[in-house]
């Protein structure tokens, strides 16, 4: 064939690789938003980060987070404020609040396929970086990380998100000569900015640590001082402080709470929950790269050995030794970063998601190199992960969940009871039940508070009056204590109790009547609100929001 011809092919063929790709990528962000709508709210922290951005939709008060009506600054507000866009555009549903998420998903995707295919550029790989790069976003589109951690409504996800681009941003600055690309160094810091407004210090301090181990490993360091650095911390500034300024100033002892307690005490102290052993994110590894996190170890394995004499020599990768560095330095950076603390959660570790599956794309491409079956084998392996992630999502949807969840006494609550109605919550809390029922005020809590304070631990309990000491005022009407809580719900018509089971005999024998019971949780009203259906009130009674929801119709 006259190579004449051969080169007009070569761009074509590039084209549909590119194209291909990026339908493949569409296809498994898709897939991403059907499962994210096929779920009701998981609890704890589903019903109480998703609580958090309906309210603050509800309210208007975008610059204050409330957990329950009270101040609640565990975390900075970014995935908050894109709940409550999302609910005002879309309503109040389970999918609106876990776009947020989802986008941020998509997000780590597109970075990771973009790096690897840019990276692969600077070693003239021509179709082979192509076909890596598309590798690596299918075993990271196909993960459970990508099609969990995607749908799961917390921080974890945007901030893993914005880590991973900061550091492909500033990498790609970096790798452009010795002036680092000014274009690329400011993106990295835009996006260390939404890092930390994502969840706090550590979308600065781990792209930091990993970019400065990995400067001084490939002898870079004397690129640093060549950074945009006014530029770029101007724009650091502008995106990330004015809500700490804002809020600060509102709630004087914002800063010592966030910095101080919510993230450097959590990381050094021991008085937390999820308390697991030094080696636990080995295995959240592989789980959440199934199958694929095992090419990166074979990858691993096969550098480890290159220098000894009786190893074969190795075929040149598409990306350059500099780049394979930065994604070993990456995963053992943050791996040890998060090994230390005491408390530990499976989501932590989603940062080094990124560079894993690009060293499982590289370690794909050296072991089965020329193999005939390697098509059949590659898609044998894709669907393996997604038969698990589906499976895993229906019985959860259909048992875990519903065990747990308060949604069915929240649609009871919505249709019968009036907006100003006070809901009082016993011994337990009902995270999901205000969404569920588009609850207009915030429940009132009942336990045993002047107690709580000196024997709590890291608990819902701890995180409820912690918010209420920003608003004392507001707190001692929303956190009540028994016996007199209970007796004036009691005494006053049209209240109502949400208690969990093994608690409702308690009420029960109090006088407070029945109205219904699903799974852990029941729901009592009070002896002076003896409304149904067919009573004279109910003809007037307006209901929730929530109840639009019940009966079918698309709710606010």
């Amino acid at each position: 064939m006259p190579l004449d011809v051969v080169s007009d092919k070569l761009p074509a063929r590039r084209a549909y690789l590119r194209g291909a790709a990026w339908w493949l990528m569409a296809a498994l962000f898709a897939l991403l938003l059907l499962l994210a709508a096929l779920r009701p709210l998981a609890l704890p922290d589903e019903g109480r980060y998703g609580e958090v951005g309906r309210w603050m939709a509800f309210s208007g008060d975008w610059l204050i987070p409330r957990l329950n009506g009270l101040p609640f600054f565990h975390k900075p507000p970014l995935l908050y404020w894109l709940e409550a866009a999302s609910v005002t555009l879309l309503g109040a549903t389970p999918w609106a609040l876990r776009l947020a998420p989802a986008l941020h998903a998509g997000l780590m995707l597109a970075a990771l396929f973009l790096a690897a295919r840019a990276f692969s550029r600077h070693t003239g790989a021509g179709d082979d970086g192509e076909r890596l790069a598309r590798r690596a976003a299918l075993m990271l589109g196909s993960s459970p990380a990508f099609l969990v951690g995607g749908q799961y409504i917390n921080h974890d996800m945007l901030v893993a998100a914005w880590i991973g681009v900061a550091i492909w941003c500033f990498a790609a600055a970096f790798l452009r000569g010795e002036k680092p690309h000014t274009g690329w160094a400011l993106a990295g810091f835009a996006a260390c900015a939404l890092g930390v407004l994502s969840k706090g210090l550590i979308g600065l301090a781990l792209p930091g640590l990993v970019l400065f181990i990995w400067l001084l490993w490939t002898r870079q360091f004397r690129k640093v001082w060549r950074l945009p650095w006014l530029r770029g911390l101007l724009l650091f500034a502008v995106i990330a402080v004015p809500w700490f300024v804002l809020a600060e100033r509102r709630y004087p002892g914002l800063f010592a709470y966030l910095f101080g307690v919510q993230q450097f005490t959590r990381y050094v102290g021991r008085g937390f929950n999820n308390v697991q052993p030094w080696w636990f994110y080995l295995p959240c590894l592989i789980l959440l790269l199934f199958p694929w996190a095992f090419f990166a170890l074979a990858e691993g394995a096969a550098r480890a050995r290159r220098g000894k004499p009786s190893a074969a020599p190795l075929p040149a990768a598409p990306v350059s030794r500099q780049v394979q560095a930065l994604c070993w330095i990456w995963i053992a950076a943050i791996l040890i970063f998060f090994s230390i603390p005491r408390s530990k959660l499976i989501g932590y570790i989603l940062p080094v998601m990124p560079p894993l599956a690009l060293l499982a794309a590289l370690g794909w491409g050296r072991w089965m190199h020329g193999r005939r079956a390697a098509g059949a084998w590659l898609a044998a392996l894709t669907a393996l992960p997604l038969v698990m992630v589906c499976v895993a999502n229906i019985v959860v949807s259909r048992y875990e969940t519903p065990r747990t969840s308060a949604r069915n006494i929240a649609l009871a609550l919505a249709c019968d009871a009036a907006p100003d109605d006070p809901v009082y919550a016993v011994n337990s809390f009902p995270y999901d039940l205000p969404f569920y029922a588009r609850m207009t005020h915030p429940l009132i809590a009942v336990q045993n508070w002047a107690q709580l304070r000196v024997s709590e631990g890291d608990t819902w309990k701890r995180e409820m009056f912690e918010a209420g000491d920003f608003e004392p005022a507001r707190a001692a009407r929303l956190l009540q204590s028994p016996p007199a809580a209970l007796q004036t719900a009691h005494a006053t018509p049209h209240a109502w109790v949400a208690v969990t089971q093994d608690h409702a005999a308690e009420v029960q024998e109090q006088g407070f009547r029945l109205v219904t019971q699903s799974g852990h949780w029941a729901l009592y009203a009070s002896p002076a609100k003896p409304l149904t259906p067919e009573s004279p009130e109910a003809a007037e009674h307006k209901g929730l929001p929530g109840c639009q929801h019940r009966r079918g119709e698309p709710g606010p």
